[in-house]
């Protein structure tokens, strides 16, 4: 039986149009997970990603309000934080699904750590948006008191900007890879993973820095030797030309082709990018197999019936 590595989206769990509380993140990961579940139920073998954007926000306003009270955390805490959380969330509401379906499968959430360098160019010129947005009068005292760097994200005002390293390898990925082959469903690398670099004892440091979750999702899937990449997001296919009026779907494509129309452009840093990266990375990898769809197309993923379906 085929392994599948499934990225989730952070949106999947926490929507714009909502307020984000855990009543709202419990119901839209139930939503989010009928399609896994059933996958689970036909015999894949299964690990699970996710992106935590909206919660990283949540958060950082959190710190930010109560740091007169207590310590403040560094993004790479915030990250195993949320693994934790959101993977107990996912575990359990995955879990209760393969119960009334009377499936004998474990879940098992893995707080992961990521390597990354610790020269990481991103490391020194920082371009990852998070966290609430500041008044320009308030961007000189921040970056003076705190040490950030903040830089306009749009009308609304001025963001703080954080490394986002590439990923390089998956810590856990050799106990994640016997979990998955002993056919547990494993959560793991939620929000990218934790970011850690190595010293030159061979012991681990963290890094104030968060990893692409997709990007982290490829390097995952291909450590474990996954057969397919499926990543879940707002959209049901890629598109060239997104939003315009000459927009069109790309379904089956080749790595080739769609590397082509990356260098031309078509997929913004902010949005589409790091995704069509990831499933070019997997493919040159050794991976199989990589489908960009949404949430609502989980089974016709796997099935090749849905999607934009990447390979060599």
């Amino acid at each position: 039986m085929k392994t599948l590595v499934i990225a989730l989206g952070g949106n999947a769990i926490t929507r714009e149009s909502e307020e984000g509380n855990v009543y709202e993140q419990f119901a839209n990961t139930r939503n989010a997970l009928e399609g896994v579940a059933d996958l689970a139920e036909q015999g894949y073998r299964i690990a699970i990603t996710h992106g935590n954007g909206p919660q990283v926000g949540n958060m950082l306003i959190r710190i930010e309000e109560s740091r007169h009270m207590v310590p403040p955390v560094p993004l790479g805490v915030i990250v195993a934080d949320l693994e934790g959380g959101m993977g107990y969330m996912i575990a359990q509401t995955m879990l209760n699904k393969l119960t009334l379906r009377k499936i004998n499968r474990d879940v098992v959430t893995i707080v992961t750590q990521v390597l990354v360098d610790k020269n990481d160019p991103s490391i020194h010129n920082p371009t990852k948006f998070v966290g609430p947005y500041y008044d320009e009068s308030d961007v000189l005292g921040l970056e003076a008191e705190r040490g950030w760097i903040l830089k306009r994200y749009s009308k609304k005002g001025w963001r703080r900007v954080v490394p986002s390293p590439e990923p390089l390898a998956i810590i856990e990925k050799d106990t994640i890879r016997q979990l998955v082959l002993e056919n547990k469903i494993v959560v793991a690398a939620g929000g990218g993973g934790a970011p850690v670099y190595r010293e030159a004892d061979g012991t681990f440091e963290g890094v104030d820095a968060v990893i692409d979750k997709d990007k982290a999702s490829a390097i995952l899937a291909n450590e474990i030797h996954a057969d397919e990449l499926i990543i879940l997001t707002a959209t049901d296919h890629v598109y060239l030309n997104f939003e315009k009026p000459e927009q069109k779907k790309l379904g089956e494509i080749t790595v080739s082709e769609l590397k082509r129309y990356y260098d031309e452009g078509h997929f913004p840093a902010g949005s589409m990018g790091p995704k069509v990266e990831a499933a070019i990375q997997f493919i040159e990898n050794g991976g199989k197999k990589t489908v960009i769809t949404n949430i609502e197309n989980t089974r016709e993923a796997v099935a090749g019936t849905a999607g934009t379906i990447i390979t060599n």
